[in-house]
């Protein structure tokens, strides 16, 4: 797997995870529409750490910096 998400896309998504647990956890979110925000928000917090985003390469989006050489 290749990098294919750049810092400011994986700290969004860190940022986003952290929103959803914590209103999953605060009780403000509740049911089903909470359970899909915290599994949504474990999905970002996931990519985030490895740099990969699976959907990406299939719609051809690659926000990780060019490297140089």
């Amino acid at each position: 797997m290749k990098k294919n998400m750049g810092n400011a896309d994986r700290l969004v998504r860190i940022l986003l995870a952290a929103l959803f647990a914590v209103l999953y956890f605060t009780k403000t979110v509740e049911g089903t529409f909470g359970i899909v925000l915290l599994v949504l928000g474990g999905v970002f917090l996931l990519t985030s750490l490895i740099s990969f985003c699976p959907l990406y390469p299939l719609i051809g989006i690659n926000t990780c910096p060019a490297k140089k050489k």
